[in-house]
């Protein structure tokens, strides 16, 4: 018998909701990135999580489910890193968005991005910046049974100084600023400290802040941040047991964010060697977010003026030094995440980062690493899900063919299961 939430949820999404226990037949199993692949496997999975991996195929027992993928590459449920779940669009469009579409709309929007995003094949998302509260709500949403969604570890709202990336109001008129929420924003030390505990009272699983401007605001590479606002923000968030995502382009405003002890940079496009060494020195992952360029090149092309000539020339120069960081990043040991920035680039669209992570340098072992157990790590997740193993959440994919030596084959899902529930059957 369906338990009665697990069975809402999946009518609501159209997704698969199974007997208890199920048993999945998988002909070549990746159960741990990095590790020898299996072979002929049985994963047995009872109330959403792992409780077997035998080898062979172990035939299921009266009342219980089998799942064959015999035929198939089984790999543990894949995780993007930096997600923008709200919305897709963007420049000109995005603008008109923020004034033409309801709050209720655009909390639907985020729910569809989200089954965008988990029929992708990627289980569990880390969203770095939502300013209503949307994803903050589908994910407890989520938690309830009431929808299906990814696991989310949301940010909230992203923090920034005024005249920041994360400040709303620029390059838009004055007399529309009073429209616009700032209360994300931080100027001095004292006020950062608020700026985090706001968003911690929220719900937010981790912070978010931009120590440089940003391509989509206009801002640039320029820090933005004095050292005692971002040590403010740093400490005040590990305090509460939270750990510190950083937007940053410029080479000052990365070295900025790994001085303070931030756990992640996001973009990092100007890593530097000295960049690199301080970041092998204290453990700072880094995630390279190189999928922006395919969102940038898409609008571009369906629209010449998607985006405002200032705004046009940054995204030209960011397109031009894309994967040059993690060039030099990757070969001297800095660690890599998984993280697409979904929402510059497309939603369900996630997989596309592979290509780019080989493209410039990664191995499609280490590239897979990145989105299961690197990921898993950072997003403080590891023992949940990252793996295929005993006791851990069944995130479970499948996929035609072998993401060792191709990893293009992730952007096609065969099977896709969700904490236990079956989003994509095979």
């Amino acid at each position: 018998m369906l338990r009665p939430a697990l069975a809402l949820a999946a009518l609501l999404s159209g997704t698969s909701a199974l007997a208890a226990p199920t048993y999945i037949h998988a002909g070549r199993l990746i159960a741990v990135p990095g590790q020898t692949p299996r072979g002929a496997t049985t994963i047995v999975v009872d109330e959403g999580k792992i409780v077997a991996v035998q080898d062979g195929y172990t035939p299921a027992p009266a009342g219980a489910d089998t799942i064959d993928l015999k035929s198939r590459t089984v790999l543990p449920g894949l995780i993007d890193s930096h997600t923008h779940l709200s919305s897709d669009r963007a420049g000109n469009e995005g603008i008109t968005a923020m004034v033409t579409d309801s709050l209720p709309l655009n909390a639907h929007e985020t729910y569809w991005n989200g089954m965008k995003t988990l029929r992708a094949g990627f289980t569990t998302v880390r969203n770095l910046g939502d300013d209503d509260g949307k994803v903050l709500a589908l994910k407890e949403a989520s938690r309830r049974g009431w929808v299906l969604a990814p696991r989310i570890v949301d940010a909230g709202e992203s923090i920034s100084t005024s005249g920041g990336h994360m400040d709303g109001r620029v390059g838009l008129a004055d007399d529309v600023h009073a429209l616009i929420g700032t209360e994300n924003l931080c100027d001095g030390a004292d006020d950062c400290r608020r700026a985090v505990r706001r968003q911690i009272g929220r719900g937010a699983d981790v912070i978010k802040f931009a120590s440089t401007g940003g391509v989509n605001s206009g801002t640039g590479l320029a820090t933005r941040m004095f050292e005692d606002e971002a040590r403010a923000l740093v400490d005040t968030a590990h305090a509460y047991g939270r750990k510190v995502a950083v937007h940053a382009h410029g080479a000052e405003g990365i070295k900025l964010a790994v001085r303070v002890g931030a756990d992640s940079i996001e973009h990092g496009t100007m890593i530097d060697d000295e960049i690199v060494k301080l970041m092998k020195e204290h453990k700072t992952f880094y995630v390279p977010t190189l999928s922006t360029v395919n969102g940038y090149l898409e609008r571009l092309a369906a629209n010449p003026n998607a985006y405002p000539p200032a705004i046009k020339a940054q995204i030209d120069w960011r397109i031009g030094v894309t994967g040059k960081s993690l060039a030099k990043a990757f070969p001297a040991g800095v660690r890599i995440a998984y993280g697409t920035d979904a929402g510059v680039s497309k939603h369900g669209r996630n997989a596309d980062e592979f290509e780019l992570l080989v493209k410039f340098g990664m191995p499609p072992v280490e590239a897979i690493k990145a989105a299961t157990i690197n990921a898993a790590e950072l997003l403080g997740v590891d023992k949940e899900t990252g793996t295929i193993e005993v006791g851990k959440a069944a995130d479970i994919i499948a996929v035609d063919g072998d993401p060792l030596s191709d990893v293009k084959v992730l952007k096609a899902m065969k099977f896709v299961m969700a904490r236990g529930t079956v989003v994509v059957a095979p």
